[in-house]
Parts: structure tokens; C-alpha cells; sequence
């Protein structure tokens, strides 16, 4: 039986990542269980900023006009999606992280001593390095939804394999499994990474992690596991 991949993330993101997965050869499904709405922020005045520290697209996606009043301004990226979207927004990107927010700070320029964060409702906390001031705004939140009853009906009957991108997809995700009296047991998850695969708690058919916190990584996991499924390991704690 063909293991069928699932697919959670908000749009656009999880479009790209089917059309990705698909590419691979993959049996895969979006089910977008979020979906992203602006918060209204204030934005600080920009000479008082020497550099943005933004950690997701959604950021330049959702932050509205507000976001010009930093146009050209130094800005530190996630990765090379947020990056784009960044500079699409009019940011100067300076630094392109590979693994979370937090290696980003360890390479700041000796200039860059007053950064604005611009995040969602549901973040990772940081660790300025000393003498570096970190102001946050929020921008965006993800609102979750109801399993729909076909999803609910690929993870009774195909046994698939659900991939998380965020800490808040993999609670949501258990917490809806929860609450349909879903068995765990006939579900594989695979995880953008460690912290990730935690949030996602224990009892699952198995749940592994990606080598690196890219989307990249997590589809070729997921062409691994679903052509070898001998090669899961389990993690259920």
C-alpha cells in the first residue's frame, strides 16, 4: 500500500510544499489547518532601529503598510523563502539563517546593536548576545481549524505520514488526533525539527526528524520514509 504524505502549513505555503512533494513522486495531500490573519502593531520609529530580525514570509505577507516606513533597511532572514519576501517588500537583506533565528544573532554586524523583531502571535523566545537590545512586534497570528472529515479519513485508513513544519502544528495537530478519538498508533509524523517532533508528544507510529530545518529536507525525509518504511524510527517515548 502506497503511504500517502499530509501536508498541514497555512497558504501559501502549503501549495508550494504539494506541488514540491508531488515533484518527488510522492502520493501527497494539502490540508491547510491554519490560516494566517494581520494583527495590528505598532510600528517603532525606524532611526531608532538599526536592523529587522524577521523569522517567516508571513511577516513581509501580513505586516501592511506599516513595514515601508523600514524600507532599506538591514534585515536578517529565517531562511531563503522569508528572504525573498523580504526583499520583494523593499528590506535589504544582510544575513540568510540556516537553522532557526537564534545562530543569527552570533553573526550580527558590530553596527547592528538595536534589532526589531517582527514575528507571529506564536514564536520562539531569543537570546540577544550582549548589548544588543531586542524589541518584538507582532504582525500576524495562525488561527487553527477542525480536521475536515477527508483528512480525518486518510489518517483512519492509509496509515499516512503527516509532516509538521511548527511547534504550533504539531499541538495542534495531536490535539485534534485527541479530541476524534484518532489512534496515534496508525500515524507516522515526520518533523522540521527537534523541537518540533517534542511539541508533537509520544504514542505515534513513529516520528522522525529532518537533517536540517528546511523544507527541502523534510520532502526528502518523507521520499525516504515512504520508499523504505522499514527505515522509520520510532521515537513514541
Amino acid at each position: 500500500m502506497t503511504r500517502p504524505v499530509i501536508l498541514l502549513r497555512p497558504e501559501p505555503g502549503n501549495g508550494a510544499s504539494l506541488t514540491m512533494a508531488r515533484h518527488l513522486g510522492l502520493e501527497a495531500h494539502g490540508f491547510a489547518l491554519f490560516h494566517v490573519e494581520p494583527v495590528a502593531w505598532q510600528a517603532p520609529a525606524p532611526d531608532a532601529i538599526d536592523a529587522l530580525l524577521i523569522g517567516s514570509a508571513n511577516v513581509p505577507r501580513h505586516a501592511g503598510p506599516q513595514l515601508a516606513a523600514y524600507a532599506g533597511k538591514p534585515t536578517y532572514a529565517v531562511g531563503r523563502t522569508t528572504a525573498e519576501a523580504c526583499r520583494q517588500a523593499g528590506l535589504d537583506v544582510v544575513g540568510i539563517g540556516h537553522g532557526g533565528l537564534q545562530p543569527l544573532l552570533a553573526r550580527l554586524a558590530p553596527t547592528h546593536r538595536h534589532l526589531l523583531r517582527l514575528a507571529g502571535a506564536e514564536r520562539v523566545e531569543l537570546s540577544p548576545p550582549a548589548g544588543v537590545t531586542l524589541t518584538e512586534a507582532v504582525t500576524y497570528a495562525s488561527q487553527p481549524c477542525p480536521i475536515p472529515p477527508d483528512l480525518a479519513d486518510l489518517l483512519t485508513t492509509r496509515q499516512p505520514l503527516v509532516l509538521l513544519h511548527s511547534a504550533e502544528a504539531a499541538r495542534h495537530f495531536a490535539a485534534e488526533c485527541n479530541r476524534l478519538g484518532l489512534m496515534r498508533g496508525a500515524i507516522h509524523l515526520a518533523a522540521l525539527g527537534p523541537r518540533i517532533a517534542q511539541a508533537a508528544g509520544s504514542g505515534w507510529a513513529s516520528l522522525d526528524t529532518a537533517i536540517t530545518t528546511t523544507d527541502q529536507a523534510l520532502l526528502a525525509l518523507a521520499r525516504q520514509l515512504c520508499q523504505d518504511p522499514a527505515s522509520e524510527q520510532k521515537h513514541t517515548g
